[in-house]
């Protein structure tokens, strides 16, 4: 089946590749932090250690040409000037002793990234990390053995399915279209139909068994999708395991963005700070 925005293959395979590493903070001693999730229908930013930051409205606000679109920058004019409010109300007018990490789809292209990079650069911080959403959902649900984990994000204009062995990416699949794409009448089947079709794919062409170990520890689902019981417990349901739900969906990948952040901020010495990378 065929997305109705670009005409590729719905759940089409991620590319195999390796993203470079993208920060590191060149001062000792404890720096400060921020984490930004910016989604298609709004951005969440969160401090590690004190939480979610007031910049503005969490969505974007209707009649009001959006900054991000499925997922990518397409009004960096605008996107820059909400980047700055953020910064400038977590970490104040002077950051050069603060570290920014922003989450981005899993398949996010090469020039997405690339814009997100000189935008966060353009904010005077010290050292600037661009985080796939499915490696910081997955550090937000934790887990006791690092095993594998199969994390759905269900948003407003992408769902992704995306596996990953031991903090790293390892196959995703993308369907450009989300919760306001759906009539509200048919939104459970269709999303559930979507995701389900992405996880089939990744089944048959997994070769290690990691999907099925994935499965029985339970898929992580997050985004506004995973606010809806109607969808949660068809998936569920049909997958014949149980899923996991964290209690505020919508800001599972921010806090997993802190998580991550947090865990550098509290190393003695200049701090490397790493994306998840994709295979």
């Amino acid at each position: 089946m065929r997305s109705s925005h670009d005409g590729r293959r719905r759940g089409r395979p991620v590319l195999r590749r390796r993203e470079a590493p993208a920060l590191v903070a060149h001062r000792p001693g404890p720096l400060r932090g921020l984490a930004i999730d910016l989604g298609s229908s709004g951005a969440r930013a969160w401090v590690p250690g004190q939480g979610l930051v007031d910049g503005g409205p969490s969505a974007w606000q209707e009649g009001v040409s959006r900054p991000v679109r499925r997922g990518r920058i397409v009004d960096p004019e605008s996107c820059a000037g909400l980047l700055r409010r953020l910064a400038d109300t977590a970490l104040g007018a002077h950051r050069q002793d603060s570290v920014i990490v922003l989450s981005h789809p899993v398949l996010a292209g090469h020039e997405h990234r690339v814009l997100a990079r000189e935008l966060l650069a353009d904010l005077g911080v010290s050292g600037a990390v661009i985080l796939n959403s499915a490696g910081a959902a997955a550090a937000c649900a934790g887990g006791p053995d690092g095993g594998p984990v199969l994390v759905v994000d269900m948003g407003a204009e992408l769902t992704e399915v995306a596996l990953l062995v031991d903090g790293t990416v390892v196959d995703a699949r993308q369907a450009e279209a989300g919760l306001s794409d759906l009539e509200p009448r048919s939104l459970p089947a269709g999303l559930v139909h979507s995701v389900l079709d992405m996880i089939t794919s990744m089944w048959r062409e997994d070769q290690h068994g990691a999907v099925r170990g994935a499965l029985r520890r339970g898929p992580v689902l997050t985004g506004g999708g995973a606010l809806r019981r109607d969808v949660t417990d068809r998936i569920a349901g049909r997958l014949g395991v149980p899923v996991r739900v964290d209690p505020d969906p919508s800001t599972t990948v921010v806090r997993g963005a802190a998580l991550l952040l947090g865990s550098h901020l509290r190393s003695a010495g200049a701090v490397a700070v790493r994306p998840v990378r994709l295979r």
